[in-house]
């Protein structure tokens, strides 16, 4: 795979509920023969594993505190790929790497220029859209409460793991915030606001008063808009995740707890 290898095209920015693609298979790299940067990406990889690039995909790779896609890619009746773990190629700006192996009863394997059927695990998916959608739904539920309220106060970053779900944010957030962010992720998400994509350029962050959301550069590809979600009525942000298409399709969400370290502060939560 050499540094001329072009980017993958990421479906799943325009289109979340794609759950099959046909796509062209552009590399098939063994594990072992992958650069060093790319092996630490898959710290579970062995000789029997893969990592395949193809010129789209509807899998999300792991990054922006969303969990990677899982799922399969199949080649008519012969070959099937089982996809572990996606994640951003280190070396090549842009492609996407998907780890995983081969059935063993797979009778061969794939070559570049396949035609193959991408499946993922909608299942997943669907719990790791709520979840990212309910992270934006609360950390904008602490905005409205303390962005006057805290000196300095910013939103820092972002986990919407399943089991370790958490915003960060700049300065001291007191205990006896919990409940009014609760009651106020609860109206959020009871009044079903609309969740949109959109593509944004750096006039627009200004138009929008929100020059703080400007993104790197690099964030986004050459000459490309950056991609913003925006929850109608509530916020917007400069965002690669999937969501779901209104916050009450996040489920009951629960502000489990808020914990403070050296300035910052992490609020927890899940969802049902």
């Amino acid at each position: 795979m050499g540094s001329t290898a072009a980017r993958t095209y990421l479906a799943f920015h325009h289109n979340a509920k794609l759950y099959k693609l046909s796509a062209v298979v552009s590399a098939i790299t063994p594990f072992s023969a992958l650069e060093e940067a790319n092996k630490l990406l898959f710290k579970k990889g062995t000789d029997d594993d893969f990592a395949v690039v193809t010129e789209k995909t509807i899998f999300h790779p792991q990054g922006g505190g969303q969990p990677s896609d899982e799922g399969v890619m199949t080649k008519g009746n012969e070959s099937v790929f089982r996809v572990s773990m996606v994640r951003m190629d280190a070396v090549n700006d842009g492609q996407v790497l998907h780890f995983g192996r081969f059935d063993s009863s797979s009778p061969s394997r794939f070559q570049v220029g396949d035609t193959v059927e991408q499946s993922i695990d909608v299942e997943k998916r669907l719990l790791y859209s709520r979840l990212h959608t309910a992270g934006h739904v609360l950390g904008a539920a602490v905005r409205h409460w303390l962005e006057k309220e805290i000196p300095g106060f910013d939103e820092l970053k972002a986990s919407h793991f399943p089991d370790s779900a958490a915003c960060e944010f700049q300065g001291s957030i007191e205990g006896k915030w919990k409940d009014p962010i609760q009651q106020k992720v609860n109206e959020y998400i009871d009044k079903a606001m609309p969740v949109e994509v959109d593509f944004w350029d750096e006039e627009d962050f200004r138009k929008n008063g929100l020059e703080r959301l400007i993104p790197d550069r690099s964030l986004a590809p050459p000459g490309e808009k950056f991609r913003v979600v925006k929850i109608v009525g509530a916020d917007v942000y400069p965002c690669g995740g999937t969501h779901v298409d209104t916050t009450d399709l996040c489920g009951k969400t629960t502000v489990k707890k808020i914990s403070r370290s050296k300035g910052t502060s992490r609020v927890s939560y899940a969802v049902n």
